[in-house]
């Protein structure tokens, strides 16, 4: 029973991080209808400027107290986020208001490449490292229940309760604010927002500022347990399944589909992969999602369409 509920704590870990990606795939959805194939290169650009700007703070203001570089170069890396999400809106959104989803996608994958290869030129190629504090020594739960007790990772531990605030706070927002409803009624109907005085360009710079802030949350995170290099940016590639199995539209749905993967992929890997070679832990969740969307096409918490003719 020991190795099978570290298995599952291990994978409830994982899934909150999955789901932390995952949210920013939401969050833009939900405000323009269109996926952002970015999120990716937005979590790297972040992460890399959270780690360049926590060296170079102190060497600029001549300090060296970690945590206070640690905050400037997060506030640092936000304003970087948010200039970003304006240079966006300006350049790239405001020129294509109700042109085809496909366009707007093409413009996300330009978006991301871009991204990419600012990163790199502005913040260099190398591997860094990225150290907000999170403890990470193992920490042993339920000694008197299991011999031994269950082996639980701390920074993994934080990460979940970091990623659950985060949820939480952006459902809250989109259901109870001014901001979050015109947010959602952008996403419904770009023309019929815009008709009703609905600034259809600051609500995408804000929807796009708090896609980043999570995407910086993630970055600071992951870059935290990997280390931050550029294949930080294939993490996306992991949330795919979880948004789509969660739903588009739905902020709780991308924390559910999160877990449920994060879950389904340690438990397949431990316990079914020794059968199989091994591996299944990276395709688990794009089988997963297959045999959903045969059966509900708009993921387990999204919004079903119905089209009237």
């Amino acid at each position: 029973m020991g190795p099978f509920l570290e298995t599952l704590f291990g994978g409830l870990m994982t899934g909150m991080l999955y789901s932390l990606v995952a949210l920013g795939f939401v969050l833009i959805y939900k405000a323009s209808g269109v996926f952002n194939f970015a999120q990716g290169a937005m979590v790297l650009s972040a992460a890399l400027a959270m780690a360049r700007f926590s060296e170079w703070i102190p060497q600029w203001l001549g300090f060296e107290n970690k945590l206070l570089a640690n905050v400037l170069a997060f506030v640092a890396a936000m304003a970087m986020m948010i200039v970003a999400a304006w240079l966006i809106e300006r350049l790239v959104l405001s020129k294509l208001v109700n042109q085809e989803g496909i366009t707007l996608l093409m413009a996300t994958l330009g978006i991301a490449y871009f991204m990419d290869g600012s990163g790199q030129t502005l913040f260099g190629n190398d591997i860094y490292r990225i150290d907000v504090g999170l403890p990470k020594d193992p920490m042993f739960l339920l000694e008197s229940v299991f011999e031994g007790g269950l082996l639980v990772n701390k920074e993994d531990l934080y990460a979940a309760v970091i990623a659950a605030a985060l949820v939480v706070m952006l459902t809250l927002f989109f259901q109870y604010t001014a901001t979050g409803r015109a947010l959602r009624a952008v996403a419904d109907d770009h023309q019929a927002a815009q008709s009703i005085g609905i600034p259809l360009n600051r609500i995408w710079v804000i929807v796009w500022s708090v896609a980043g802030f999570v995407a910086l949350v993630a970055g600071v995170i992951w870059g935290s347990k990997l280390g931050v290099q550029f294949s930080l940016s294939l993490v996306a590639l992991k949330a795919l399944p979880v948004v789509i199995l969660g739903g588009l539209t739905s902020v709780p749905g991308a924390i559910i589909g999160g877990l449920i993967i994060g879950v389904g992929e340690k438990l397949s890997e431990v316990f079914i992969g020794p059968f199989f070679g091994g591996g299944i832990e990276i395709w688990f969740g794009y089988v997963l999602v297959l045999f959903v969307l045969l059966v509900r096409p708009q993921g387990l918490f999204g919004e079903k369409i119905i089209d009237r003719v």
